[in-house]
């Protein structure tokens, strides 16, 4: 609700003559109005007052203007240039910045192409699958640099979250969301929280609760200079902002999967947890992405009530319903399955590993663990510097084994399934595999890519960027090796690449990879 008369300074903000001629652009939601002038874009909060929410009076507003450019500085900082305040002279007239009494406050940014925000780039078709890797670069750097807000967050976090949108449903979704749906999810979302309160609890008490960015969604982040910036992280609410890491990352995954990007979903997905490996909170995130889609259930149910536009308000309400059916999926994935792909270095492993990885399990797909990456992780550098031989010592490949099947353990455990990327050459590391799928009553496929040494060693050439340092020596030392009886699936790796990931994702999907070969010869 509206707590003062911002109309003079509204006005003034949106005359030309206020910045030079140049014409201006505006924006508007329902806490704020930006201004686009030129190189610069001015962002006026609103005076409203919500129960999550207090713009009310222009002392908080001043004082969530300058939270707003610290907390978003950490992320943009050639945004964020500062806060202004809006002066009015003794003739009354306005000013920014001026001599005059401070009558409101703005936030002053540099001005961005709209065009390279993500949603839209979204919506056009083109946002790039490469651009996810540092996207999840940027988003694990940012929450491993964020300050820990231990007074927040835990099973009283999402408490307050999961019932504020019980509330929100029985209010706002009256006649919109469907009464049985809506007491289902609350009553399941409910179910899963008392599960998982102890894990929330004890990720607070470990650091994982921080100061977060608190709405990542695509719209918030835009390409800079090439590079994925997030901006416009919540200033207004620690219950939104401080939060786990995991639930910040819930709604940009949420986010792309809605919008049927599920392959840019998973490589965040597998970027983020391979630089934080983070995977003790996996078995949160059917939680954590329910609860972000049943948020949107209720604010866009809020939205349709608020419409003029009859067509406009019959598009959210039916918004508000795709996402509380979305909700409800989330909170009940499917059973989770553990695939191994193995082959000598060359065989291609890594992209079939990958390929069927967004369709697998539950949202947003499976778990990719890549012995290379693990290794390189090991020694502590970064997955594209090469190692030297010492870090392919026996008992080294033994530790990067090991912990292979220690992680790959914990996520199918915390019902996700995984795809181990791995040589897997010698029969005790297969069976090491088997037998984590076996402890964990989960189903097995292990994938043994075969292609002659020429194929092999091709490919290997031809490798740039790769975390994998196999060269020509590294595979005929394979070659040389007996593997002993390997009896997991067995696929010609050396014909094209889409026959090979058809007759992969045949076997994942239980239908005769033989056949789909067949067909592909004809």
């Amino acid at each position: 609700m509206g707590t003062e008369d911002q109309t003079a300074i509204i006005d003034f903000l949106g005359s030309s003559s206020t910045h030079g001629g140049v014409t201006v652009e505006r924006i508007d939601t329902h806490s704020s109005i930006v201004f686009l002038a030129g190189a610069r874009a001015w962002k006026l909060k609103r005076a409203v007052r919500f129960d999550y929410l207090d713009f009310s009076t222009a002392v908080r507003r001043k004082l969530l203007c300058e939270a707003e450019v610290r907390l978003n500085r950490r992320t943009a900082p050639s945004l964020y240039r500062g806060v202004v305040a809006i002066t009015r002279a003794r003739d009354g007239s306005l000013a920014l910045g001026g001599p005059g009494e401070p009558v409101d406050w703005v936030v002053e940014m540099a001005r961005f192409d709209q065009e390279c925000l993500l949603d839209r780039l979204a919506a056009a078709g083109q946002l790039s699958l490469d651009t996810m890797a540092a996207l999840a670069s940027a988003l694990a750097r940012f929450h491993g640099g964020a300050e820990p807000q231990p007074n927040h967050g835990g099973k009283a976090g999402m408490t307050w979250v999961i019932e504020g949108n019980a509330a929100g449903f029985a209010d706002q979704g009256a006649g919109i969301l469907d009464p049985a749906a809506c007491s289902r999810m609350t009553r399941d979302t409910r179910f899963e929280l008392e599960r998982q309160g102890g894990l929330l609890d004890k990720r607070r008490q470990h650091g994982s609760v921080r100061q977060c960015h608190g709405d990542l969604h695509l719209r918030n982040i835009v390409l800079l200079d090439g590079q994925p910036t997030l901006f416009d992280a919540i200033e207004f609410n620690d219950e939104i902002a401080c939060i786990d890491v995991l639930y910040d990352l819930a709604f940009l995954l949420m986010d792309l999967w809605r919008r049927q990007l599920p392959s840019h979903a998973n490589a965040i997905w597998n970027g983020y947890l391979g630089e934080t490996n983070d995977l003790e909170g996996v078995v949160l995130m059917p939680l954590f992405l329910s609860c972000r889609a049943a948020v949107r259930a209720k604010t866009s149910a809020t939205a349709a009530r608020v419409q003029a536009d009859t067509r406009q308000a019959a598009e959210l309400e039916q918004l508000a319903r795709d996402y509380l059916a979305m909700a409800e999926r989330l909170l009940h994935p499917p059973p989770p399955r553990l695939i191994a792909i193995g082959g000598h270095s060359g065989s291609g492993k890594s992209a079939v590993a990958m390929a069927p990885a967004p369709s697998i399990g539950a949202v947003p797909g499976a778990v990719v663990l890549r012995s290379d990456e693990i290794r390189k992780r090991l020694f502590g550098v970064q997955p594209l510097q090469r190692l030297g031989p010492e870090g392919y010592a026996p008992d080294v490949s033994g530790r990067v084994y090991a912990t292979v099947a220690d992680r790959a353990r914990l996520v199918v455990r915390s019902r996700h399934s995984a795809i181990v990327d791995a040589v897997h050459a010698r029969p005790a590391d297969r069976q090491a595999i088997e037998r984590v799928a076996a402890a964990a009553s989960v189903p097995f496929i292990g994938v043994w890519l075969d292609a002659p040494e020429e194929v092999l060693i091709e490919r290997a050439n031809r490798r740039r960027l790769d975390p994998s340092d196999a060269d020509e020596t590294v595979i005929r030392t394979q070659l040389a090796q007996d593997p002993g009886v390997i009896d997991w699936h067995r696929i010609d790796a050396s014909l094209p690449a889409d026959a090979v990931l058809r007759n992969v994702e045949a076997l994942v999907d239980g239908r005769d990879f033989r056949e789909e070969t067949a067909a592909a010869q004809r």
